[in-house]
């Protein structure tokens, strides 16, 4: 049958995006990697740019961990042992050993008792959210929830969402005492880092009140994190934003395999009995293939490393690397959210003059991520750094040069 109608829609769509300034485009395409070497880090070949190096600004990966020769040996040696790829869903024959023991370290790690991988953290947040909401259940949600918490929400149907000013706990307290009698069950949900600023709740709040209105319901107040951007990325150890608020209260936590920890996959760590209900009801485990075996021993070298002398030195290394960036962005002229994380935004609040410094920035060989309106709210235009252990003072010097010179442009 042919698609001639469906392609017309399809077209009006996609010129409405770029109308809307919200299309991606065509995507970059990295055909080599040239690893770190003397003073600089990591260095970009793209297709269609020849020869040319590009610096990295744009990267999850917080810690370098994807590029670690003993992390790569890992992954080599897994898959040479269990094969490339599981082969089935978990429950038909696609468990392995490594997956078993990975989630045993991650509770371990995050100080649980169990833990439950998924395929992505976008599956985790999915799988985990719908089985914990029933129809009896009203959802708090803050208002710059990453979009998986937003679909998850869509998905479990609950009876009632309510979405509370960003990290605002005052207007939270006002909304949980709205829920009283209004559901059997209640469900607290955030992300612990915010992607898009590098903000992040503050905890202590957030807990305290769960545990002071819990017995206003009858099946009281579960409360989730999604610290996908936080584990690994900061914190001494790098236990992400329950240890920046020495608050580790949070019922459910999940997170990500794919940013600091530099694999793939998704993960929530939990009490055991949670657990065991999860992998009987959470549909993206249950009807999904894990990740491979290969990606669970990579991960588990990623965390073995994260645990040791040389984790807490690539810790204080970022940590330092993000406060230099910081203090220099603000000596030049430049807005910054404050905060500890890696993710460092750049205010500029302007959507034509976020896209013209991202494009310079490009022509001069670093790549970034331009936030603009309508995918944030006029004059919250902003480019989003993200500060790497595997980027050197250098590299940090290169990315402050060429917006020193844009100052003068």
């Amino acid at each position: 049958m042919p698609l001639d109608k469906m392609e017309k829609w399809i077209s009006e769509r996609l010129e409405q995006l770029k109308q809307d300034g919200t299309i991606k485009g065509n995507e970059l395409v990295i055909n080599k990697i040239k690893k770190s070497s003397g003073r600089k880090g990591p260095r970009y070949l793209v297709e269609g740019a020849g020869s040319r190096e590009f610096l990295k600004m744009n990267s999850n990966s917080y810690l370098g961990m994807s590029l670690k020769e003993e992390v790569i040996e890992a992954e080599k040696k897994t898959s040479e042992e269990f094969g490339v790829g599981p082969g089935a869903v978990r429950f038909i024959h696609g468990t392995f050993k490594p997956h078993v023991e990975l989630e045993k370290k991650l509770a371990e790690f995050h100080r649980r008792k169990a833990g439950m991988i998924f395929s992505s953290a976008y599956a985790a947040i999915c799988g985990v959210i719908s089985p914990l909401i029933s129809k009896e259940t009203i959802v708090l949600s803050d208002a710059l929830n990453h979009n998986s918490i937003i679909n998850a929400i869509r998905l479990s149907t609950p009876a009632d969402k309510k979405v509370y000013t960003h990290l605002n706990m005052d207007e939270l307290k006002v909304k949980i005492e709205e829920c009283i009698g209004r559901c059997q069950r209640l469900v607290i949900i955030t992300d612990g880092v915010f992607s898009m600023r590098g903000d992040y709740p503050d905890l202590k709040i957030l807990v305290d009140l769960a545990k002071k209105y819990h017995s206003k319901f009858e099946e009281g107040i579960i409360t989730i994190m999604d610290d996908s951007h936080g584990v690994g990325a900061y914190g001494r150890t790098g236990r992400g934003t329950s240890e920046i608020m020495g608050e580790d209260g949070v019922d459910v936590l999940v997170a990500t395999l794919g940013k600091a920890i530099g694999v793939n996959g998704g993960y929530v760590v939990t009490n055991t009995k949670i657990i065991e209900y999860l992998k009987e009801t959470a549909p993206f485990y249950i009807y999904s293939n894990p990740i491979t075996p290969g990606e669970a021993g990579a991960a588990i070298k990623a965390l073995e490393i994260l645990e040791s002398e040389q984790g807490l030195e690539m810790l204080t290394h970022l940590r330092e690397m993000t406060n230099y960036f910081k203090q220099k962005l603000v000596v030049l002229g430049y807005e910054v959210i404050k905060g500890e994380h890696p993710i460092v935004a750049v205010m500029i609040r302007n959507t034509q003059e976020t896209i013209k410094l991202v494009n310079h920035l490009k022509e001069k060989g670093i790549l970034t991520v331009g936030l603009k309106y309508p995918v944030v709210p006029k004059g919250d235009e902003c480019i989003r750094f993200q500060v790497s252990a595997a980027h050197t003072r250098y590299d940090l010097d290169c990315v402050l040069g060429v917006l020193e010179e844009y100052k003068k442009i």
